[in-house]
Formats: C-alpha cells, structure tokens, sequence
C-alpha cells in the first residue's frame, strides 16, 4: 500500500512543481531531492508491498516510506494553503499582519522539509540491501504467498466428502445439465464468485459425477493459481490426457517450450476425437487463460471446458470468446446456512435453544458464505455450550478473533488473496469503502466523487475521473469484491454493498497501514495522526482531545449533535472530503470556511435552508451535494466555485402519483462554472432566467442537466444553449406547469452523446429531433398532450431500452407493431383516459422484461398478443379496473390467464386510504402455469409509479 501513497504524493509534488514552487523561498533543493528519492523507490515498492506481510523487516520499512510520505503531503498541502490564504485578494490591511502572522508557519514548514529529507535519507541506505534481500526471497518462492507458515488449504476442497457438504444438488443439478446437453460445439461454463464461495468443491462434486465420467471419456483438472508456471500447467494437463486415453506421455515432453507442448495437446484431442472436458481451476488473471486456451480444440464433439474464477470479465471473456454460458455461484440461503452451521457447530445435533439467538447473529455475519461458516462453526465447536458469555465474546469481537484465532487464519487468508492481488489503485478504492458502515448500501455516485476528490483516480485519455472511478468500480464488481445491490431502469448501477467478513479484514488492513479509523460505539481512545476517518453512531471517548490536523477526510454516520460540533470544531483545514449525510443539522457549519482543501461536501438529507456567503472561499470544491436539504436559492459567490463539478441542489416528494420536485434558483453568470458537469434542478422562472437559459450553453463539460419551470418563451434560447453542449448525456425538462407549453422543436441537431431524456409538459408535438437519436436509452413523455401518435416515430430507436408515457396522447386504440421497439425492456403506460384496447403485434417489443400499465379505467381486457412477449418477467396493474386485475386469478384454463401464464411476476395495486394495497399472484408447485393464488394484501408507502 506504501506504492499507492508515493504515488499520490508524486502527482501532488508534480502540481506543487508547476505551481507553487516557484514561491518557496528556501527548501527548494531539499524538495527536488525529496521528489527525486521518492520516485526512484516507487517501482522497488510494487515488489515490496506484496511481502509486506510475510517478512517484518519489509513491513517496517514500508511503514517508515508511509510516514515520510504523509509527512511530505502535510507539509505541501500546508504550504499550499498558506500561500493561497494570502492571496485571496485583499486589501493591504489585511496583508501585511497575515503575512507576518504566517511568517513562523513557512519557517516551520522550510524544516518540516529539511527534517524529512534526512528521514529520506536513512531510509534509503537500507533500501539497497532490501533489494537484494527481496530479489533473492522473489527467485525462492511464489509472490503470492504471504506467509511461509501459512498452508494453503484451498486445494482440501477437492477432498470434500459429498456427506459433509450443504446445498450443494440444486447447483450440481445445474452444472451437470449445461456439461452433459447443449451443441455439438466446443463451449466453456465458467463459474465466477468470490472467495469462500465454494468454487472449487462445486466443480469438483460435478468432475467426479458419473453421468459426467460416462458422458466425457477425456479429462483433466488443472489448477492455473498465479503462482503457477505455465509449462508446469500445460505439463500437467498432458499427462491427466495421456492418461485418459492409455497412451505415453511423448517422450523429450518435460524438456519441450511452451508452443510445443500446446500443440501436442491439441493434437492429442484431436486425434481421438473423444469428447473431453477439461477444469481449469483457481483461474486469476486473462493472462494464464490465453495461455493454455488455444491448446483446446474445437472437435465437434460436445466438448467442454470448466472454469472457476474470482474474475468476473475474466468469466465473460472466456465465454464470449468460445461460447458458453457464466454461472454465478450464489451464497447459501438462510436454511441450508443454518443447516451446515449446526452441523459443523454442534456436531449434528440441534442448537441449544439458550444459544439460538447468538448464534443467529453470528451466522448472520457470515452472510451465506460457506468458508466462513465452516471456520467460525470451528471455533464455537470448542466453546462451553454452557457458558454463554464465551459465546457472545466472539459474536461481539468477530474481528479481533479473525486477527488472532488460528482457526479463522485460513479463511482470512483466502479471502486476503483477492486483496493482495488487487493493482495499487484498486487497493486504496477498496480500502476506502471501510468506512461505510456494516451492511450499509452505497450509492455508487457517491462512492466515485469520494474516490475522485481523496485523490485515488488517475486520468484515462479523454476519460472524466468519475468516467475512470466507474472503471474501477467495475473491476472490483468483476473481482467479485463488491456486489451490486441495484440497478436503474435502464440497467445502470445504481449502489453496491460488500460482504461483512471481507470488510472486516479491510478494516483491519486500513487499520494496520494507518490509512482509516473506524470509531463507533466500542472506542475509548481517539487514535492518533489518522488520515481518515468514520465516526458511527454516539462518540465515546470522554474529553481527550482529539487530533484532526492530519485529518483528510471525515464520514458521519448516526452521529449526535453534540459529538458533531464537537469534531467539526478541531483542526480541520486539511480536509478534502466531508460526508455529512443525514447529520442533525439545521444550519449550514460555519467551520467549513476553514477547510480550504475541501472538494466532496455533502450535506444531503440535512435540514438546512441557506448556504452562507463564504462558500466562495472553498475554491478547490468539486461536489456540492444539497440533495433533500431545504435549500432554494444559492448566493452569487457560488461563481467563484470554478473547479466545481457536482452541483446538486434539489429534493423532491411522492404521494400516490404525485411527484413534486423542488429545485433553486440560480445566480447570473451560471456560465463561469467551467468545470460543472452535473447541474440539478435549476428553476427557470424568475427574472434572471433569460440570461441564465443562455449562458447554459457556455457550460461544455456538463454531462446531466436538469430544469424546472420553464416558460414557453424560453424554448428557443434553450435549443440554442443545448446545441452546444456535446458532451451532455442526460436532459430533464419540465414547463411552468403541468398545463403550459414547452417549445423544444428549434434544437436542429441534439447533442450525439444525449441517451436519456425526461420531459413533462405540454409539446404539442414531438421534438423532430427525437426520431433520430440512434443512440437514446431512456425516454419519459409526461403530460405531452400531442396531436399525432408518437409511436411511428419512437418504434424504430434501435437503442431504446426504457419507455415512460403519462398521458401523451388520447389513444382509445394503441397498437405496437411487429419488429418495433427492438430493444426496449422496461414500458409504462399510465393515465390514458380513453384507452379501451392495446394490441401487441407478433415480433413487437421482442425484449420487453418490464411491463406496467396504470390509471387506465377503460381498460378492461388483458393487452391482445401479450403472450407474443416471451421475454416478459414482470407485469403490474396499479388502480386499473377489477374487470382486468381478476384476470389475473382466474384458473389456468381461462384464455385470459393462459396468455400471461408465462410472467413470472405478476402484482396489481390500489392507492387506499394514503398508501399502496399490493398484491402479488403467486403460483403453487414448480409449474408456473398451475392455478394462482393471491399472496396476502401487502401495505407500502411506496408508489409503484416511476417518479
């Protein structure tokens, strides 16, 4: 990890070079030495972070570089500060105490400098002799493995007995019918999941099944870990097919180069023209896959290859690039846990019912992971069934025992792996969603604007740095480190979560490397020179004094008042990230105009009502985030803002189908915030407006634009500004009223990244531009009141996945047609007054998976060829007639059910008495056409309408 920070301190050192160095009166020399040091010893710490853990002289080096390192950043970013402080633009007055005030602190900075270039200076003469200490242990052994007494016992899973293991037929069921049926052609399964998951002793249980022995006369496993070499593997899998097919291993093989022994195993699959199936196990890395793949043939035989990775763009490469299918290896539901935990734990017998409710909680922790069941069953195995104290001591201190108990030391290790082999970059990124709380859902915006202003992203050719933060989001999605929680409408992530246990070892990571502190209900004592930190839930640690100076971001989460102003009001001025969401404050903190250094604030679902003047000196902010604040109009100093990117200033409210949304009012010469690349919602009706519609289009780097209120009259200055934003991607506009008219028909040419488009107003007619917007995802149309039938024009987008319509037009009729909508998966229809029939054509929306229909009250038959939809998964009725929601119930030999009999999800609803009564049909047995059953009336505050 010390690769990372040197690596963020030289991109730091690099802009204070361009900028700032030329004001240093003394040190220069001592800071271009530093620089020099730093960036010789950079490469040398990519070897060296990966040993960190397995030899103690490394790891204390490593620490040392890591100090000197943040020692270096405070003292640039002091200097920085300083520097910029008296510069602000004053008058004389005030210059001359400030800068006799500031006098001492640049002399304290000068040898802070001088202080650590001769801490440089020592670490760096034992720096060569750890090199070669490094260079000769590399040559030794594998640099994976982390301790040499730790043995790796991932291979035990292809021992497994069939007797001890849980839930694992449904799987094996799977596995075997995608191996033993299917094409003729050569196909790969790979099977992704993260670590624990039970890869391995899955695969294994269906290798070693007889219908697939009698079914694959040729087969072979071989493990591709990335401490194996590649003429070893090949080797291997030459012998395990020699075998098959009773013949000798080729003389001269075990001399022979990498080529040469592919292609003796190809010839060898060939030849016989059996059919074979080959495992390749524990695969990392795209690398290790390209370099067996082209040694396995394609003989037309119904041949297959098994994979099992961590890798998930590893898993769909494989797949793509020789057919086949990824199965996803899912955690253990809540039963067949609690079955394997019992049978580990308490040796088959049942629970002790005085356990039963810690036992829960600790199998909760596990979250379904086999590994981690099996090793904490390990450790409560030992303990007295009769006192229960030790057993609540593990549930409460699961991380200190995953630190020091040796049964637990395998799993940590595993689940370590995926860690250590992350690149420089990933490792911080991951490290940093410690500080969210456990189980928390994290909203993935959120995440990559944190990740951006900590300084973690690099820039990627003509990539934004949020662009390059989804990157990264993604590879770690692909690594099976994070999961995906939700996704938007149109299949966009929308927020992740990570397993318990793997964030407990982070944590204590992030703890070990003094990267994060986490400090929640169980802290007594305020660590000391942290870099970031957590604070969850009531602060406990008495009147200490607590040290922020080196403090560069700070995460609130179920914090007091009290403890709040307590931490806002220490030494904060080196403060990049403030995440102040839900936090109980009704002002804006005044303590905030000291945090020069800050780019993330966010104050989202708090209760303040204005933003003082001051904001104007936070000149590096970059997000500003007033999302569900009450917060309606922003002072003119906001302009001074000239690196921000994120301006979101709204909130908006749900009843039934009413959705209000609340925005602020702009200052003039909205058109100098160069950098912004989101802006929401901004309301267009006040007196400013005509210079605020125009100066828009001064914005080139806004990617997501968002506008209430807008006045007929300001259509054609819109256009214009819109024109002129080519890399937008998202726009939302919304009239004066539901009633009044937006003229949008003057935009000659949309902006060609435009994908998603939301508008709510009368139209009269449909933008022309529209139709051709080859490349539009997501459309909404509320309240368009048009004179033609839009859909001629909207059924040939070839790139439209989501359809909303809210009274666009009086259909009393409303036909799709055959081939149209070709890839739109989610459609909403809601309040056509006079619609009494849909018809659905034959080859029509051939990839709908979503359909509602809502406040419909003339229609009163089912949608005619809606069992044309055969990729339909979800259907809902809400407050349409009981005529057509009975429908629904009837028994399966009605035509009527019979059509929809294919839907797996079938739910209608009504808005009664201030909330929403839900019902799900639910189908009895596996047969999803056998008679439905209503579940129970279900009550949600939620509305089932998009917003």
């Amino acid at each position: 990890m010390a690769e990372s920070t040197v690596i963020y301190l030289l991109g730091k050192l690099a802009s204070f070079f361009e900028n700032e160095f030329q004001h240093m009166r003394e040190g220069r020399e001592e800071m271009i030495k530093l620089g020099g040091e730093f960036e010789r010893i950079k490469a040398f710490l990519a070897v060296a972070d990966s040993m960190e853990e397995s030899d103690e002289e490394v790891k204390v080096w490593i620490k040392q570089i890591r100090e000197v390192a943040y020692d270096a950043e405070d003292a640039i970013d002091e200097f920085k500060l300083l520097w910029a402080h008296d510069h602000e633009g004053r008058g004389l007055l005030y210059k001359i105490p400030c800068c006799i005030r500031n006098m001492k602190a640049r002399n304290r900075l000068t040898a802070a400098i001088k202080s650590i270039s001769c801490k440089m200076n020592v670490i760096c003469e034992s720096h060569q002799r750890l090199s070669e200490k490094l260079n000769r242990d590399q040559q030794g052994s594998s640099s994976t493995c982390e301790d040499g007494t730790w043995q790796d016992h991932r291979a035990d899973a292809v021992f497994a007995e069939k007797s001890g293991l849980v839930g694992i037929e449904e799987p094996k069921k799977k596995l075997t019918r995608l191996l033993v049926g299917g094409i003729s052609e050569r196909e790969v399964i790979s099977v992704v999941g993260m670590g624990g998951l039970g890869k391995t002793t899955l695969v294994k249980q269906v290798f070693d099944d007889p219908v697939v022995k009698k079914h694959f006369p040729v087969r072979a496993w071989v493990t591709l870990s990335p401490s194996s070499r590649t003429e070893e593997l090949l080797m291997d899998m030459l012998q395990q097919i020699a075998s098959s097919i009773m013949k000798p291993v080729p003389s001269g093989a075990d001399t022979m180069n990498i080529d040469w022994l592919k292609m003796m195993i190809k010839s060898l699959l060939q030849e016989r023209r059996s059919r074979y199936l080959i495992v390749l196990d524990d695969v990392w890395h795209l690398e290790k896959w390209d370099a067996v793949k082209y040694a396995l043939p394609n003989n037309n035989r119904g041949s297959r290859i098994m994979i099992t990775t961590r890798n998930g763009e590893l898993a769909q490469a494989s797949c793509t690039e020789f057919d086949g299918q990824v199965y996803e290896m899912q955690p253990l539901p809540v039963e067949q846990s609690w079955k394997l935990f019992c049978r580990k734990t308490f040796k088959k017998n049942l629970c002790p019912s005085h356990l039963q409710d810690i036992c829960t909680d600790i199998l909760k922790k596990c979250e379904g992971l086999p590994l981690a069941i099996v090793a904490i069953s390990g450790v409560l195995a030992t303990k007295d069934k009769r006192r229960i104290d030790e057993w609540d001591l593990v549930r409460r201190c699961l991380r200190s025992e995953m630190d020091g108990n040796d049964k637990l030391k395998n799993m940590k290790k595993v689940l370590s792996l995926s860690f250590n082999d992350l690149p420089y970059y990933l490792k911080s990124c991951l490290l940093q969603i410690s500080v969210f709380p456990e189980a928390h859902v994290i909203e993935r915006m959120r995440l990559t604007r944190q990740w951006v202003a900590e300084g973690f992203v690099e820039m990627k050719d003509a990539k934004t740095m949020e662009e390059v933060a989804d990157d990264y989001l993604n590879e770690l999605v692909y690594r099976s480190l994070i999961h995906v929680v939700e996704r938007d409408k149109d299949g966009r992530v929308k927020s992740y979560r990570i397993h318990g246990l793997l964030r407990k070892i982070i944590i204590s990571k992030s703890r070990d490397q003094n990267f994060a502190a986490i400090i929640d209900e169980q802290s007594s004592v305020w660590p000391d020179r942290i870099r970031r930190c957590s604070i969850q839930n009531e602060l406990r640690i008495g009147q200490q004094s607590l040290s922020l100076s080196h403090l560069r971001s700070l995460y609130i989460f179920g914090v007091d008042k009290c403890s709040l102003y307590r931490i806002l009001a220490g030494d904060l001025k080196l403060l990049s990230v403030l995440d102040l969401q839900n936090a109980p404050l009704r002002r804006f903190p005044v303590q905030v105009v000291d945090m020069r250094c800050l780019k993330f604030l966010s104050l989202r679902h708090t209760q303040i009502q204005t933003v003082p003047t001051f904001i104007g000196r936070l000149q590096n902010l970059e997000t500003l985030d007033l999302k569900h604040t009450r917060v309606t109009s922003l002072p003119v100093e906001i302009m001074k803002l000239q690196r921000l990117c994120h301006l979101l200033v709204y909130r908006y409210q749900t009843v039934s189908y009413t959705h209000y949304k609340y925005g602020f009012s702009t200052p003039a010469h909205i058109g100098a915030l160069q950098s912004l690349q989101k802006l929401c919602y901004i309301d267009a009706d006040d007196d400013r407006t005509n210079n605020v519609i125009s100066e828009l289009g001064q914005l080139n780097q806004l990617r997501r634009l968002c506008i209430l209120k807008l006045k007929k009259e300001d259509g054609r200055k819109l256009c214009w500004s819109i024109a002129k934003l080519t890399n937008l991607q998202a726009l939302a506009v919304s009239s004066l009223g539901d009633d009044e008219d937006i003229d949008l028909q003057y935009l000659s040419s949309p902006p060609p990244l435009l994908q998603r488009i939301y508008l709510r107003g009368r139209l009269q007619a449909l933008p022309h531009w529209i139709a051709n917007m080859h490349g539009l995802a997501k459309l909404h149309l509320r309240w368009c009141c048009l004179k033609e039938d839009p859909l001629p024009s909207l059924q040939d987008l070839p790139n439209l996945v989501h359809l909303e319509l809210l009274q666009v037009y009086d259909w009393q009729t409303l036909c799709f047609k055959a081939n149209g909508f070709p890839k739109l998966k989610i459609l909403g229809l809601d309040y056509f007054e006079e619609l009494t029939f849909v018809q659905i054509e034959e080859e029509a929306m051939s990839s709908l998976e979503k359909l509602i229909i809502q406040r419909c009250k003339e229609l009163k038959r089912m949608p005619s060829g809606i069992e044309h939809l055969t990729k339909l998964k979800v259907l809902e009725f809400f407050d349409m007639p009981e005529e057509l929601t009975e429908k629904l119930k009837l028994e399966e030999k009605d035509e009527d059910y019979q059509k929809v009999a294919h839907v797996p999800e079938l739910r209608y609803g009504y808005w009664r008495d201030g909330a929403w009564d839900v019902t799900s049909v639910e189908r009895s047995g596996e047969d999803r056409s056998s008679r439905p059953q209503d579940t129970t009336m279900k009550r949600s505050n939620l509305p089932p309408c998009w917003k």
